[in-house]
């Protein structure tokens, strides 16, 4: 908004464009505030559901999102908006915040009174207190997709080392930390998949991945490879 000259107006004349500004100012920041309207996809009945385990690297995040709905965990807010973030650690949250990522796009979290007052904040009630990718994969099956895609949920280590697209940066493990136990990811990704009969879940993997026996015997999940996906959506690499 362009600087006005106060002296070239009378004192009535200043104040009237002086809250005429003021209200032009309010519509602004109402409007850079409000969340964006919810983005159409080709397939309504996709959903992608995305860890950040280092085998979805290979994929175009954008290419992804345009075939169905797409649910993401942490820091992939820094590079990518995806249609729902979840993130449920504290730090991740108020990091989250501090950019207000949250203002225009969809954030979910548990409830924290840390964080109670920060604005737009999509809240889970009640808790499951569970890790972010779980939640998302829980919040997806919720909004009752025919089929849903789930990335980057590798579950065990680089060598024993963590396994995350993000190691090394701001609240994330150091890349040669030791790899957290996955049991407990893994037990809410089976809860999930367990309650929902109804859905199909298919699972992308590296052709050497890890593939848990606990969803292998599970009716409703199948695991794919990482080109057998590829070649299912035409996706493009990530560049």
């Amino acid at each position: 908004m362009a600087k006005l000259d106060k002296s070239l107006y009378t004192k009535d004349e200043w104040q009237k464009i002086r809250n005429k500004r003021r209200q032009e100012k309010l519509i602004n920041r109402a409007q850079k505030s409000r969340p964006k309207p919810p983005r159409l996809t080709l397939n309504s009945n996709i959903a992608f559901v995305l860890g950040n385990g280092t085998s979805r690297k290979p994929f175009s995040l954008s290419e992804i999102q345009k075939n169905g709905t797409m649910y993401a965990c942490n820091a992939v807010y820094r590079e990518f908006a995806p249609d729902h973030l979840i993130a449920v650690d504290t730090k991740m949250i108020l990091e989250i915040a501090k950019s207000e990522y949250q203002l225009k796009n969809s954030v979910w979290t548990n409830p924290n009174r840390v964080y109670s007052k920060i604005p737009n904040l999509n809240i889970f009630d009640p808790s499951l207190g569970w890790s972010s990718g779980p939640t998302a994969l829980h919040l997806a099956s919720k909004h009752g997709y025919t089929d849903i895609y789930i990335l980057g949920f590798d579950y065990v280590g680089l060598d024993s080392k963590i396994n995350n697209v993000y190691a090394g940066t701001l609240n994330y493990k150091r890349k040669q930390d030791r790899a957290t136990f996955h049991g407990n990811w893994l037990r809410q990704t089976q809860i999930v998949i367990e309650k929902n009969p109804q859905t199909r879940y298919i699972r992308v993997a590296e052709p050497d991945g890890f593939e848990p026996p606990e969803l292998e015997r599970l009716s409703n999940v199948v695991t794919i490879t990482t080109l057998d996906f590829a070649n299912r959506f035409r996706l493009l690499p990530a560049s």
